[in-house]
């Protein structure tokens, strides 16, 4: 039975599952902002912690695999980016980086959002955009932010 699960974890599916999965917890931020189940759900470690499982099970198999440092080329210039993310396991691994950070972000909108009383029609494009182009998304709702909260603060 392990071996059909372990056999169901492809690359694609982890993809799948995680694309997917997510969306649950963005509508809950976008439609339920102050409910107690989007604050259990969505503004709690969970959905990073679910994230972090399928991290830590595609770091296994890139270690499985030999060489963990094989094709990680970060540093070396958009060159070394661009073969890095040909890589399907880490180029997966950052995709869930990037789901798990957006996520993390869209969350602090919505608490930011009800601590200044920022009206749901400013704080749900702000969350849409988070949820497709992360720092666009998080700097349109800073803006707003702004004229909300009656100050300019860079640490909040």
């Amino acid at each position: 039975m392990i071996n059909n699960f372990l056999s169901l974890l492809t690359y694609e599916n982890i993809y799948l599952v995680a694309n997917w999965g997510v969306i649950p917890f963005w509508l809950l931020l976008i439609f339920l902002p102050y409910n107690q189940l989007t604050n259990f759900l969505a503004q709690s470690v969970i959905a990073p912690l679910l994230l972090a499982v399928g991290y830590v099970y595609l770091s296994y198999k890139i270690f499985q695999e030999g060489n963990i440092f094989d094709g990680f080329e970060l540093y070396s210039g958009l060159d070394g980016l661009y073969s890095m993310f040909a890589n399907e396991a880490l180029l997966l691994i950052f995709w869930l980086h990037f789901l798990a950070i957006s996520l993390f972000a869209g969350a602090w909108i919505v608490r930011d959002s009800k601590r200044y009383f920022i009206p749901k029609v400013i704080t749900i494009p702000s969350l849409i955009l988070t949820y497709f182009s992360g720092p666009i998304g998080l700097t349109i709702y800073w803006f707003f932010r702004i004229f909300f909260a009656k100050k300019i603060s860079f640490n909040d």
